[in-house]
């Protein structure tokens, strides 16, 4: 088996973003520049090279980087692809041009976790080109695996950090980070439902909100409302709870004792404030 051979994992590794590095090539706006840092040190990547930008350093960078300045003091400045890319075993350049000659072509959830892979023990570059014109062909021609990401066909034009911003996502995604699961839930058994079902049925027949000669209809359409909604024990508890509150046969639950606002009233009237309307009692 090769010693780049991709492994795969499961857990989020911090680690493996450490070796991925972003490469712009020839960028035009500092101020993209900037942005692109941003847009990295977001998703947790630090590692960014700058392959013969025409401005920068530049106040315009370090101004739309917004809190991700170490990102840009500590890029590399290259003069060339070759130099940015020749310690990495796979490039991957981001183009929305079509060749001519056929090339391994992915989207960037795919180059995402290709890049993830090998991260776990080597370094790996994205390459993003110009705003201008993109990546020329000669630079195309360094990457291993061309990366394009989807967009409307009438308007293909994609801003240089929105790209970079759509794969280090994808790369965060595919090193395993994901939002924090749901909690599970105490699940409810065949038979508290049916006492559920059993109660409702029992309290709108007696509110007279159902039909006792022919409650069928309704019933099942309140069975497929509760049956997609699949409550938890404490939202059985509450529905059941529901039920008792409205069940007409049972003695009105008894209100909560009025608050004594006498004192306040007259606290209101020694500052000349309106109290406004006072029910009786």
């Amino acid at each position: 088996m090769s010693s780049i051979e991709p492994q795969t994992h499961s857990e989020f590794d911090p680690a493996r973003l450490a070796r991925l590095r972003v490469v712009l090539v020839g960028a035009q706006h500092p101020g993209n520049i900037g942005a692109a840092a941003r847009a990295m040190k977001v998703m947790g990547l630090t590692d960014l090279a700058l392959v013969a930008p025409e401005r920068y350093p530049d106040p315009e960078a370090t101004a739309r980087a917004s809190g991700a300045e170490d990102v840009l003091e500590a890029a590399h400045l290259c003069e060339t692809l070759e130099q940015a890319i020749g310690d990495c075993v796979l490039a991957i350049g981001a183009s929305a041009r079509r060749r001519s000659t056929s090339w391994p072509l992915v989207d960037a959830r795919t180059a995402a976790r290709r890049a993830i892979e090998l991260a776990g023990e080597h370094r790996v570059a994205l390459v993003f080109g110009c705003e201008r014109s993109g990546l020329e062909n000669a630079a195309l021609d360094l990457c291993q695996l061309h990366l394009q990401v989807p967009t409307n066909p009438d308007y293909r034009s994609l801003n240089l950090a929105a790209a970079v911003q759509v794969v280090a996502y994808e790369l965060r995604m595919a090193a395993g980070d994901a939002p924090e699961p749901e909690p599970i839930h105490e699940s409810v058994d065949v038979a508290a439902m049916e006492g559920l079902y059993e109660h409702v049925e029992s309290v709108l027949t007696a509110s007279g909100f159902l039909d006792p000669v022919t409650p069928g209809v309704l019933m099942r359409r309140i069975r497929r409302l509760l049956n997609r909604a699949r409550p938890d024990r404490i939202e059985l508890n509450i529905l059941r709870g529901v039920m008792r509150s409205l069940d007409p046969r049972l003695p009105r639950l008894r209100r909560a004792p009025a608050i004594d606002t006498s004192a306040q009233n007259d606290n209101d009237r020694s500052t000349g404030l309106d109290p406004g309307p006072h029910d009786p009692k």
